[in-house]
């Protein structure tokens, strides 16, 4: 006797009903329930999948005959193997009812794992190109035993659990009852069982073995950043899985003078205050064995801060190689001091002084020295070696009763 025979009335069979004749009435009621050829058939042909799928299962259905849907997943629920995958196995899957794309799935071979392997670049390989050798471990068939573990016929499949490597376990949780699967001890849960004596002696019965791969990854120009290149089926191989892919991701290296910005380059230069009036040049090392040099006119005045273009000397596109920009900050560097009978000269070049700004009269104008702050150290503990520090500012914000500094631009 079963305790609830719901499932073998949805496919129109007897309890005692043998597993051809599951799935002959499977198969019947499938061909005529699919949603390929009866749209409105769907929720049906569901529940008939779902019921093909316990009672052909000898685990589920010895659960189902004792417990009935309560014993499996705990509690009932459709859950389970997709109903079109179970279609697929049973009619080949993939080509639809009519010979149409249909809803079947692909039957192929499940795919493995992608490797993903960081590697660091230069900006200097990135701008001119590289080709680098990668090795790496993976696993590969046995070419002894052709993947199957041992010698023609020494492998059996475990009849503990059919060759799932996997078992329904019961647990009872008071009223209810729990359905767990766990891998199967006898198998260890790989699903077929070689004896000690018939196990390849190359891999042990594992099936794969473990090989030294090179990889030539080619860094080409203007790569970027998180740009990958793929290695198509160079992962690890295993029996039955279409081996998955070696991902390269590249992470660009940090560089002392360029910054890089999609295919500009930015950099920071420093020109003393003759050159900043008066003309001359300066030269930049770049990032393939050359320098640019980059001449001031006489009469072009360098303001300090001034962002000038280099064209075309930035970094390559990538495939097209057309070239960026090279963008430079021009920091100008000031005299520490000048001696005062040079300067009558400066009188005449430079523009005039501005006037001073003139005050009502009853304002009193007191003229002060000024002292760098760096030989001295202020009352409030600016100056000396920590200049407007983080710490001489976190002691104002602190304590709150301190002289707010605000810096005003003349």
């Amino acid at each position: 006797m079963v305790r609830d025979d719901r499932l073998y009335k949805l496919l129109g069979v007897k309890p005692d009903a043998s597993d051809n004749d599951l799935k002959k009435a499977y198969r019947k009621l499938a061909l005529k329930l699919h949603p390929d050829k009866n749209p409105d058939a769907g929720d049906e042909f569901k529940e008939v999948s779902h019921a093909y799928e316990v009672l052909s299962d000898p685990e589920k259905r010895r659960l189902y005959d004792q417990f009935g849907e309560e014993g499996l997943n705990g509690g009932g629920g459709m859950g389970g193997m997709d109903p079109q995958d179970l279609f697929s196995q049973l009619f080949g899957g993939g080509g639809g009812f009519f010979g149409g794309g249909g809803r079947g799935r692909p039957s192929g071979p499940r795919k493995g794992k992608d490797l993903v392997h960081r590697i660091k670049v230069s900006l200097e390989d990135l701008y001119k190109g590289k080709t680098s050798k990668l090795a790496l471990q993976k696993h590969v068939i046995c070419g002894k035993c052709k993947g199957k573990g041992g010698k023609e016929g020494a492998v059996k499949t475990c009849q503990s659990c059919k060759g799932q490597g996997v078992k329904i376990v019961l647990r009872q949780l008071g009223p209810m009852v729990q359905q767990i699967q766990q891998p199967c001890n006898d198998c260890n849960g790989e699903g077929e069982i070689i004896n000690a004596k018939d196990r390849c002696k190359d891999c042990n019965g594992k099936k794969v073995i473990n090989e030294r791969k090179v990889l030539e990854v080619f860094i080409d120009r203007g790569m970027k950043d998180g740009q990958t290149i793929t290695f198509a089926g160079e992962a690890d191989q295993a029996p039955g899985i279409e081996p998955g892919d070696v991902i390269i991701v590249i992470e660009e290296k940090p560089h002392e003078v360029f910054k890089r910005k999609g295919d500009d380059l930015f950099a920071e230069v420093e020109i003393d205050l003759l050159t900043a009036l008066a003309g001359g040049a300066f030269s930049l090392p770049h990032l393939d064995e050359r320098a640019v040099l980059v001449r001031i006119h006489p009469g072009e005045v360098i303001k300090p801060g001034s962002i000038k273009v280099i064209p075309d000397q930035g970094m390559p596109s990538y495939r097209h190689h057309e070239m960026g920009d090279l963008v430079v900050q021009i920091n100008v560097k000031f005299p520490d001091s000048l001696d005062p009978a040079a300067l009558a000269p400066l009188e005449n070049i430079l523009p005039p002084r501005p006037d001073l700004p003139t005050y009502p009269p009853n304002v009193h104008v007191d003229e002060v020295e000024m002292t760098d702050a760096s030989e001295r150290r202020t009352k409030s503990g600016l100056g000396g070696s920590g200049g407007f520090g983080d710490d001489a500012m976190d002691t104002d914000e602190e304590g709150g009763a301190g002289p707010q500094v605000q810096c005003a631009n003349s």
